[in-house]
């Protein structure tokens, strides 16, 4: 190398070498920044879904949220996300459509490394991503992570979702600082409840069913999906009850003949195809499906129209909102019933 090269070579050597102190000390004092805006904000403790302890920010800047149950909850008290998974929510959350959202994907295929690049203070996860729940506090070690699961936690799976809804947004308040918000959810719930069980005339029996493409399936009470709980939340009599009833989101095979023969005289339904094939050509709503049917057309519930159908949006959220809107929608039904 010539000389002239040499000298040439020096200012940009150490013009490197200054860029990379300059770098690594903007990324130290990013990081330091960081930890003092934490420390400056301070964190609170709450039980999460699993009874476990987990420090929470006291004012989280950026939140990621996953688990359907709580988007509208959340959405409702104003909480602004930096990622979420816009691909499994309902079309009716305003979260689906914001801009500003990192869309992590379905929880069947997601972008795990959004959780990453999001850099949240505080994760928001449970429901359809609670599998992932160990793998996204691995992704995240200097994020609280807060299971918010209605369907394994608080309480286990046996608990009665009543209970598993309050606690749930109990802690949610707690949480995001919003107790008096959550207070009146709850509030509204228990008055939805009191409100369908004095509008049950308690010697009417009920079928719990769910409809998916075009068939209609079984829904247990306790147990089946959207529909089962229910049964305990009313304290509705089953017209039928089967041994092994499925916990699973396409219900039980059974007979249209089958359900005739219990002769209820109410039906609720879960139409699960109405949240994200209502715009197919091919879907048939669940009142289409039961009205078609030859089978059930002397059945007391058809015959008087004694038919509720839960929300199109329902099985995408699942929420104590919807829980309660369609307890009083039920409610409703069956005051209007008793006075015909």
């Amino acid at each position: 190398m010539s000389k002239l090269i040499r000298l040439a070579a020096l200012p940009l050597a150490a013009a490197l070498a200054l860029t990379g102190c300059s770098t690594a000390n903007e990324s130290a004092d990013s990081s330091e920044s960081k930890t003092t805006t934490a420390k400056a904000n301070g964190t609170h403790d709450i039980v999460d879904a699993d009874g476990n302890t987990v420090a929470v920010p006291d004012d989280p800047q950026r939140i990621v949220a996953t688990d359907n149950t709580i988007f509208r909850t959340i959405n409702d008290w104003g909480v602004k996300l930096v990622a979420a998974p816009q691909a499994i929510m309902a079309p009716t959350s305003p979260y689906k459509t914001d801009p500003s959202i990192t869309d992590i994907g379905s929880h069947k295929e997601p972008n795990m490394e959004v959780f990453v690049s999001a850099d949240p203070d505080l994760v928001l996860t449970g429901n359809r991503y609670g599998k992932r729940l160990d793998e996204i506090k691995q992704l995240v070690p200097d994020a609280a992570v807060v299971n918010t699961d209605i369907r394994t936690g608080f309480g286990g799976e046996d608990a009665p979702l009543a209970d598993k809804l309050r606690d749930q947004t109990k802690m949610l308040g707690e949480a995001l600082n919003k107790q008096k918000e959550a207070d009146k959810l709850i509030e509204n719930f228990n008055k939805a409840i009191e409100r369908a069980q004095k509008a049950y005339n308690k010697d009417e029996k009920v079928m719990g069913l769910l409809t998916t493409g075009g068939d209609i399936n079984y829904a247990a009470p306790h147990v089946g999906r959207s529909v089962g709980p229910i049964f305990d939340m009313v304290g509705l009599t089953p017209a039928l009850e089967i041994e092994n009833a499925s916990k699973e989101h396409t219900g039980d095979d059974i007979s249209v003949e089958a359900i005739a023969q219990s002769n209820p005289d109410w039906i609720i339904v879960l139409d699960r195809d109405a949240s994200f094939k209502s715009n197919e050509p091919d879907f048939t709503p669940a009142a289409d499906i039961i009205a078609n049917s030859e089978a059930l057309k002397d059945v007391p519930a058809v015959k008087n129209g004694n038919i509720y159908i839960l929300p199109g949006d329902f099985y995408q959220t699942e929420d104590i909102q919807s829980y309660t809107d369609a307890l009083n929608q039920l409610a409703e039904a069956m005051e209007k019933a008793a006075k015909k």
